[in-house]
């Protein structure tokens, strides 16, 4: 008896993929035919190793049919008709293979349910067994049957079937990115949705403006919002914009881009003035990677309010612009030890300069370029001693940051 799940993936009505998974272990029915008949003449070992699997003519004698009952080519695509055909008895000999299976009780009425978008076997309880496990685990349980005879742990020849099996389909597409580049104009807004003791920090979040606005026009699912980093309730993310994917799952529809434009309009005229956004374009799996392999080597640009204790002199001005590529050591900061692991790291600042406020001798803007990762709050105060050397320590008085805005992330993605 045979359990097997096929994958139908189509594109429009153009293009299909057919994947085909066998849930009983051919070697062994080789292994049986190898004791059974290996003294018979016609039987000849190359027989067997040169045949075509019990997978490949399933695949073969599914696509015809399907492909001419869509109208369609076997190819690959992003949406995708899951077709899982079980029986019971299969099921259940294949799950009694191994008692390593954990059972998942489910209420579905079809008595099949898909777990964590893998195929199911389901039992006769109503119980069903994600295949992944099952196979791991059936697998786990024939490795220790090599020298044993198939045919009294699986009861060969197997008893000819009269019930039909049960077939249960899934239409689905592989996830949907929108990515693009965002900007925070608020000091109360999150990044994330940021919940702690069941009281909501900050009035909104980046990721539920962007994703409420867009998941409804890609009539998915759900979505996860992803950045290339982060910064903090209080600091705006000003000038080029952070870059940004969200994920949609299961879309239902892919915007055309002046869909797309739309989004982005709708977003940027939000009354509120929040968040904006610019550069909405929807990509395919690579954007991903294009983000993370750039975010490892991005520089940031920023701007901060800073006052120090003593008025500020034309030589400080001076002494801040010469100290290019300067490196520093920061350890974990104190505000965020409960959360992060205490490292020393080591950090450039690439370029500073400090720009005068009228009116004011103590207080100053600093605008400042460094690598990623950098804790511009503590690089500012010093953190303790944390920081070394800080601007504090190298102004030689006491430095504290009121104020911080990103104002650049130099990054090649979107």
């Amino acid at each position: 008896m045979v359990y097997f799940y096929v994958e139908f993936w189509v594109y429009g009505i153009v293009h299909a993929y057919i994947a085909v998974e066998i849930f009983f272990p051919p070697k062994f029915c080789r292994s049986h035919m190898r004791k059974k008949y290996e003294s018979e003449p016609w039987f000849q070992e190359r027989l067997l190793s040169n045949c075509i699997s019990v997978k490949d003519v399933l695949k073969f004698a599914i696509t015809k049919p399907l492909e001419s009952l869509l109208d369609t080519k076997c190819s690959a695509s992003s949406f995708r008709i899951r077709l899982t055909y079980t029986h019971k008895r299969a099921s259940k000999n294949s799950v009694e293979g191994s008692r390593e299976c954990k059972r998942r009780k489910t209420g579905t009425e079809n008595g099949l349910h898909n777990v964590n978008d893998e195929p199911v076997v389901a039992d006769e309880d109503g119980s069903v067994y994600s295949s992944i496990e099952a196979n791991a685990s059936m697998e786990r349980s024939l490795n220790g049957l090599q020298d044993q005879d198939p045919s009294k742990q699986f009861g060969f020849p197997v008893e000819k079937v009269s019930e039909p099996c049960h077939l249960v389909y899934l239409c689905y597409r592989t996830h949907v990115y929108l990515c693009g580049r965002y900007l925070k104009y608020s000091r109360n807004v999150s990044q994330t949705r940021w919940i702690i003791d069941e009281e909501r920090m900050g009035e909104a979040s980046v990721e539920e403006i962007i994703g409420s606005n867009a998941l409804p026009v890609f009539q998915g699912d759900n979505y996860k919002f992803h950045a290339a980093g982060r910064e903090d309730i209080d600091v705006r993310m000003l000038g080029s914009g952070r870059p940004f994917l969200l994920e949609i799952q299961n879309a239902r529809q892919v915007p055309s881009e002046s869909i797309v434009k739309e989004i982005e309009s709708k977003i940027n005229g939000l009354e509120n003035k929040l968040v904006g956004v610019k550069n909405l374009k929807v990509v395919d799996s690579q954007g991903w990677s294009l983000m993370r392999e750039g975010e490892a080597e991005k520089q940031k640009q920023y701007c901060a309010l800073v006052w120090i204790s003593r008025p500020l002199e034309d030589e400080d001005l001076q002494s801040i612009s010469l100290l290019n590529e300067m490196k520093i050591l920061q350890r974990t900061p104190v505000r965020v030890l409960h959360r992060r692991s205490p490292l020393e790291r080591e950090k450039i600042i690439h370029w500073m300069k400090i720009e005068r406020i009228a009116g004011s001798t103590q207080y100053f803007l600093l605008h400042l370029c460094t690598q990623a990762g950098t804790y511009i709050k503590e690089f500012v105060h010093g953190d303790l001693g944390r920081t070394q050397p800080s601007v504090g320590s190298i102004l030689g008085c006491r430095a504290e940051i009121l104020q911080l805005d990103v104002t650049d992330v130099k990054m090649d993605c979107f």
